[in-house]
């Protein structure tokens, strides 16, 4: 689908198709927050990954309401973006031997997609605000409120330890 897509001509168009990437994005993370989860050596780090593996299973029923609220198919469309973040995840992780430093290097991975997310629940809120389904904005704002608390964790946490003896 390009930019300027035939399928794309209304602002709900818009919307929904916004819904539909996020849907996808959140359910790869279902699959990859496992992973990352097995590959950290930091407890913290491992169960801050499995504490948000629930709230990622959480958000995506979150979404799939808000399909049904607004009354859109439950569909996802691919997201190369969080494909991409994924991806180059899995390269950076993969060359990385020192566990101190595979644990930075997964935080800030997390944090790609943390910010991804971000951007893309706030667009959703404000266009679900101009549509005029404050309903719609509220759900998502409470995925929003965990996004950004997550991405405020890893913060944490790569400040507190796991950078300082990734650098040591």
């Amino acid at each position: 689908m390009g930019l300027f897509t035939k399928d794309i001509k209304t602002m709900d168009d818009l919307f929904v198709h916004q819904l539909q990437d996020i849907y996808y994005a959140e359910r790869q993370l279902v699959k990859t927050l496992p992973k990352m989860a097995e590959t950290a050596t930091d407890p913290f780090l491992k169960q801050g990954f499995l504490t948000h593996l629930e709230e990622t299973k959480a958000q995506v029923k979150r979404l799939e309401q808000v399909f049904e609220m607004h009354g859109a198919e439950v569909k996802a469309v691919a997201c190369p973006a969080i494909d991409g973040i994924i991806e180059e995840a899995d390269e950076l992780t993969g060359e990385v031997e020192d566990k101190d430093v595979l644990d930075a290097a997964l935080i800030a991975a997390a944090q790609a997609a943390e910010h991804y997310e971000i951007t893309r629940y706030g667009t959703l809120i404000a266009w679900a605000k101009q549509l005029g389904r404050s309903d719609c904005a509220s759900v998502l704002q409470k995925t929003l409120d965990e996004e950004k608390a997550a991405d405020n964790k890893l913060n944490s946490l790569a400040l507190s330890r796991i950078n300082m003896r990734a650098a040591s």
